[in-house]
This record gives structure tokens, sequence and C-alpha cells, in this order.
């Protein structure tokens, strides 16, 4: 068996192969982030708990109302999504024209809420969820399960058509007018407000279309977002705050970096994502897609 630098091939590949389905989630969670921040200005802290929406959502319905998988793909992030667009209107709405730190305490309140109330309801252990792809594929250096590779994939599709949407549409520059300048796109008949919500409702869209992925690799828990977050904020800050092609680049890099710290010094596993962030703020501080002010 062929080794790299004492490593066996198999064992490298492998946790290359985690860190790539790990970095998959970091970059859908954090181009929702990126969304919410870059259109909306507000530091989304409930992305966690939506996240755990979308997945306990998938899992309802399959275990209440015998939905598949593929069905709750798309039901669950529109319904959380449309969860998120009533929070926006009720609460967020009331907010914008304040300091960040408002929409940090009232977000971060919210997702304290909805994660007691899941955690009172069904515990903190998690529940399983059947794999939709059974089985895998041997590629001769390491096994690698079909829906895993399907969730890499599919991930990789999701950011690169929202960042193509945002970027290169004439809605998607709507969007940025709306958040640059909005009584100029107002003037032009564009209901700004309208524009605003959805936005919001998409960035919750995608942490539920992600929380759905994660559920037949992950135990579908209360707690699964509240585990997630810091690291996909710490993934928003080095790929640069509201930076689309920033978070998509970052999150799949950082989960490369952390799958290949777990072969070499799995006990800096869990830390090395904060030290790259605390590296990437003193060489630059606008992140690495960012730009200064």
């Amino acid at each position: 068996m062929l080794d790299i630098f004492s490593i066996p091939l198999p064992a490298l590949f492998g946790q290359l192969l985690l860190g790539l389905i790990n970095g998959a989630f970091y970059a859908m969670l954090s181009l929702g982030l990126a969304v919410i921040f870059g259109m909306l200005n507000v530091i989304n802290f409930t992305h966690g708990a939506q996240y755990m929406l979308g997945a306990f959502a998938a899992w309802l319905m399959l275990t209440h109302l015998e939905i598949p998988f593929w069905a709750s793909l798309v039901l669950a992030p529109l319904i959380v999504g449309l969860f998120g667009v009533v929070i926006e209107r009720l609460l967020l709405k009331r907010i914008y024209h304040l300091d960040h730190l408002y929409g940090f305490l009232l977000t971060f309140g919210l997702a304290l809420v909805i994660e007691g109330l899941f955690q009172w309801q069904w515990g903190s252990s998690g529940a399983p969820y059947p794999a939709p792809i059974p089985g895998g594929y041997n590629l001769g250096f390491m096994f690698m399960p079909a829906y895993r590779g399907f969730v890499v994939v599919a991930a990789l599709v999701i950011c690169l058509a929202t960042w193509y949407g945002i970027e290169r549409t004439r809605l998607g520059a709507y969007l940025r007018a709306a958040t640059e300048n909005p009584t100029l796109v107002r003037a032009f008949g564009i209901n700004v407000p309208r524009l605003i919500t959805l936005t919001y409702g998409l960035g919750v869209g995608l942490a539920a279309l992600a929380g759905v992925l994660a559920a037949p690799i992950q135990q579908v828990s209360a707690l699964m977002g509240s585990n997630l977050v810091l690291v996909v904020f710490a993934v928003v800050v080095i790929g640069g705050m509201g930076s689309i092609m920033g978070s998509i680049v970052t999150g799949f890099g950082l989960g490369l970096i952390e799958g290949f710290t777990k072969v070499v010094y799995p006990p800096a596993s869990n830390t090395v994502i904060f030290v790259v962030m605390a590296i990437v703020l003193m060489v630059k501080p606008a992140g690495l897609f960012g730009q200064t002010k």
C-alpha cells in the first residue's frame, strides 16, 4: 500500500473527503450568511438554528408524513425560508437603521429560543436519518459513499448558482443596487422592502437546504447548528464579510485544511480554522476576498 509521509493513502484521502464534505456545509452556510450580511447588513446569528430547522423539517416529514428525502429537499427549505420571511417582517425590519450590535443580539436571542424549544421537545440526543443513496464506489485508493459524493457536487452547484444569480443577473444587480442606494432603486418602481425580504428568505433557505443535506450524514439534533455556527462565522471572516465568492472558496478550502490536519495532527483539527482566521486578520483584516473601505 502506498504511503505519503508515512500516511497510508486510504487514510489520507478518507479524511480529505470528510474535510471536503464539511467544507461543502461550511460553504453553503457561510454563503447564506454572506448574502444576508452583504445585502441587509445584519449579522444573522440565527443561521445555525435555521440550519437545524431544515434538518428537523426533513426528519419530521419522513417520520410523521412519510415524505421522502427528495421531496424534503425542496419542501423543507421553502418552509424554513417562509419562516425566515415572517421573522424578517416582524422583527428584523425594525432594526435595519440601528447599529450591527442590535441585529447580533436579536438573532442570538432568537437562536437560543428556537434551539431551546427543540431541545425541550426532542432532547439533545441525535436522531438518525437513512441515507437516500445507498452504496458507494471503490476508487482504488479509497471507498467513496455515493451519498457523500452527491453532497459535495450538489453543494458546489448550489453555491455557484447562487453566486451567478447575485453577481451576473439583472435581479442580482437590483439587489446589490438596493443595498447601496435604495432611494434611487425605488425611483425605478422597484419594491425595495420586498427585495430585502426575499433576500433574507433566500439566505435562510440556503441554511435549511444545507441542513436537509446534512441530515443523512449527521445525527439530527437540536444542537447541530450551534456546534457549527462559530466555525461558519470564522469562514465568513476569513473569506471577507459579505463576499459571496470568498465564502465559497474559503468554505471548501478550510474543510480540506481541517481534514488534512486530522491526519497529520488530530488534536489541532478543532482549532486550525481559528488559527487560520487569526493569521488572515493579522495580514489582511478585511479577509481574503474582502475590500477595505
